[in-house]
């Protein structure tokens, strides 16, 4: 049941095995051995599968037809998290890998600048931030 439904979702979503394992950071050879071996993944594998699917645990292994997951509600902000916190949070989901990629990349150049000299340094961060995304791309 589940090597039949990870090969299906992975065929609608219209990708190969090496491309899964490359977002999953695993083999081709282990999703090959899930889709036609019989092997199922530790907890952490199948959660991984689930979240990129948009599918519960449960549909993968077969406990129910019903794709969707249950949601759970949704925890408001703790007073810990700044606003600024809670609006980015609520951007990523929008991103594209590519997208996720660069902004951790300027990310990742902000926090080499000094203190207060970030609005100073605009270019700098995004220059840095492309390097690393064309070196991590070659």
């Amino acid at each position: 049941m589940f090597s039949e439904r990870l090969k299906r979702l992975r065929m609608e979503k219209g990708i190969t095995q090496k491309e899964l394992a490359d977002r999953l950071h695993i083999s081709r050879s282990t999703i090959a051995g899930y889709e036609s071996l019989g092997k199922e993944p530790d907890g952490e594998k199948l959660c991984a599968l689930a979240d990129f699917f948009g599918v519960s645990v449960d549909y993968l292994l077969g406990g129910t037809d019903s794709r969707n997951p249950i949601s759970p509600t949704p925890a408001p902000p703790s007073a810990a998290q700044r606003p600024v916190e809670a609006a980015i949070a609520g951007e990523l989901s929008s991103l594209s890998d590519r997208q996720l990629d660069r902004l951790l990349g300027y990310i990742q150049a902000l926090k080499e600048l000094p203190e207060g000299a970030a609005s100073q340094n605009t270019s700098i961060v995004e220059k840095n931030a492309s390097s690393e995304n064309s070196s991590a791309a070659g």
